[in-house]
């Protein structure tokens, strides 16, 4: 029987991205060869429950709503998350993944929007980014670039040029990182340079501030 490793399964506000403040249910998955410096979600690098595929989805339907999100930890580093995905978008017509960019794409489930992170310089994981990814980006998926300085800002701008991802992908999200870049000054930013991209703030931290299952 198919299993995953489970840090926890809620429902919220999705925080974050295109469906930003709609009623979803997170599968957290535990694990994360990654280790950002603005990491949140610390707390699922190890521990969680071994859980069945079917278990999963079972308690994910009682929650009755077609939004599902994926995430982790790196929900990519555990191969049975392509099984898992496969069946979320049999039963639901919304389903999302939210993976850091180091994992292969090339599995994911067609029907899956892709949230894919793209690490900055001052993430301290930016040699961990698999560029070969971006070619498997469909026009429904996302890229984000999380922010923690002018330096990462300027970094973002080129890759979004050189890679064409405002064509590529129906939204680039630019996000400052928490307690480390000013969204205020970011939002400047970007207006004075006329970007195509949306600017985020994780919904979530402003309702509820930095803790699990939000």
């Amino acid at each position: 029987m198919k299993s995953l490793r489970i840090t926890e399964i809620f429902y919220s506000l999705q925080g974050e991205a295109r469906t930003v403040g709609v009623p979803t249910v997170f599968v957290r998955l535990t694990g994360c060869p990654l280790r950002c410096v603005y990491c949140d979600t610390e707390y699922a690098f190890s521990g969680g429950e071994i859980r069945s595929l079917t278990d999963i989805v079972e308690e994910v339907r009682q929650y009755k709503t077609e939004y599902i999100c994926v995430t982790g930890g790196e929900p990519l580093a555990q191969k049975e998350c392509l099984s898992l995905l496969e069946s979320l978008c049999d039963e639901f017509t919304q389903v999302s993944l939210e993976t850091s960019g180091a994992m292969d794409l090339s599995g994911v489930d067609s029907r899956v929007s892709k949230v894919m992170d793209l690490k900055t310089p001052d993430s301290g994981e930016l040699s961990r980014n698999l560029y070969s990814n971006i070619q498997f980006l469909q026009p429904h998926d996302q890229v984000k670039f999380v922010l923690c300085s002018r330096q990462d800002y300027d970094w973002a701008k080129l890759q979004v040029d050189q890679y064409d991802l405002t064509d590529r992908v129906s939204d680039v999200l630019f996000s400052p990182s928490h307690e480390k870049l000013d969204p205020q000054k970011l939002a400047e930013w970007m207006l004075e340079d006329k970007l195509q991209v949306r600017f985020q703030l994780q919904l979530h931290k402003i309702l509820w501030g930095d803790k699990e299952g939000v």
